[in-house]
């Protein structure tokens, strides 16, 4: 088995982070979104890994090099546009040769794992198969009508009279079949070639396609606050290890990860909390559900249910909650009181908070 992982897409809805960094790199619990999704398919067995990139593929490949460190072995396979999903197998296909594979959307976390789809798939092999959940809107999604015994019906692309409430949500595993049927349909309304149409040309065809219902966590990290939600469920794993340097003036408090290099000084740390390599923390309190980069600075700063990237800066705002920083972003105030601010800012960008 090979596998397809799509991480091209513009991510309009991270934006500003999406204007210089693809939002498949964005990091939960300090580690980028795909490096989960590539140890989800390390973990069923799946070395040989094709990955679909736009007009991030520099960026993408400078992140993840050929694999080899992460125990995969990675082909890079380029989209001038997207033009849906069924049209990256299309671009894949010397890639994926006869072989099944598993497809998985680039921005998609399952931190537990798809082992019980991919051997339930190995010990069925239906055509296709399917991962559904079921979701309080589903016109926002392809939804699957499934019988009582798991076996597809009917599928439809964002429905705005949903049937069912099991919506895909991004994990697709398939036969040599497919290639068949995506060569067979035409594009949709949008100008697409939709997945759904491909799978439901082999439901019409007589072919098995299985719906399994994932029990566990699933988030689509297509939005700020999906990316602070997943943070925040990564970290509840996290366990205390502390390598860095923390002085005696300072409080770590539950599960507080301090990577090699890091300082803390005179500051106040209350986990879950992940806090970089390189980065220092000077007269600060930094407080649950927050991931700090690597070589970020605080300074009389207080930052809790948040993700600062690498590089980033924070100095005498002591009220930042629920907050985005991008790499190497400066936010500077001057409070005398602790008041709370949201923010979203992108990389490079500079932000003063007014008192």
């Amino acid at each position: 088995m090979k596998a397809l992982v799509l991480a091209g897409g513009t991510g309009s809805r991270l934006r500003p982070f999406s204007y210089s960094m693809p939002k498949q790199l964005i990091p939960i619990a300090n580690k980028p979104v795909l490096e989960h999704v590539l140890d989800n398919i390390r973990d069923i067995g799946v070395t040989e890994i094709g990955i679909i990139v736009g007009n991030h593929a520099t960026e993408i490949a400078d992140a993840l090099g050929d694999g080899s460190h992460l125990g995969v072995a990675i082909t890079y396979i380029p989209q001038e546009r997207p033009a849906g999903l069924a049209q990256t197998v299309q671009l894949a296909r010397g890639f994926l040769g006869d072989d099944d594979f598993v497809m998985y959307l680039g921005d998609n976390m399952l931190p537990e794992g798809i082992r019980e789809a991919a051997a339930e798939f190995r010990a069925l092999q239906p055509a296709a198969q399917v991962l559904v959940a079921q979701v309080a809107d589903p016109r926002a999604f392809g939804v699957a009508e499934v019988d009582a015994h798991g076996v597809v019906e009917r599928l439809v692309e964002k429905p705005p009279v949903p049937r069912s409430n099991l919506a895909l949500i991004g994990v697709y595993f398939f036969t040599p079949a497919i290639h068949e049927a995506v060569d067979a349909i035409e594009p949709s309304a949008r100008g697409e070639l939709e997945i759904t149409d491909a799978i439901q040309w082999l439901v019409t065809d007589g072919q098995t396609v299985r719906a399994q219902e994932y029990a566990g966590y699933w988030k689509d990290t297509g939005k700020v606050e999906d990316v602070l939600e997943c943070n925040r469920m990564l970290l509840d794993a996290v366990a205390r290890s502390v390598e860095g340097e923390v002085d005696e003036d300072s409080v770590l408090i539950g599960p507080v990860v301090v990577e090699p290099g890091a300082r803390i000084v005179n500051s106040f740390v209350v986990g879950p909390v992940v806090i970089g390599a390189g980065t220092v923390l000077h007269d600060s309190h930094v407080g649950p559900y927050t991931s700090i980069g690597r070589d970020c600075v605080l300074t009389d700063a207080h930052l809790d249910r948040s993700i600062a990237l690498d590089g980033s800066t924070v100095s005498g705002v002591r009220g930042l909650r629920g907050s985005l920083l991008g790499r190497s972003a400066a936010v500077t105030g001057a409070q005398l009181e602790e008041r709370h601010h949201r923010l979203v800012v992108g990389d490079h960008t500079r932000v003063e908070v007014a008192a």
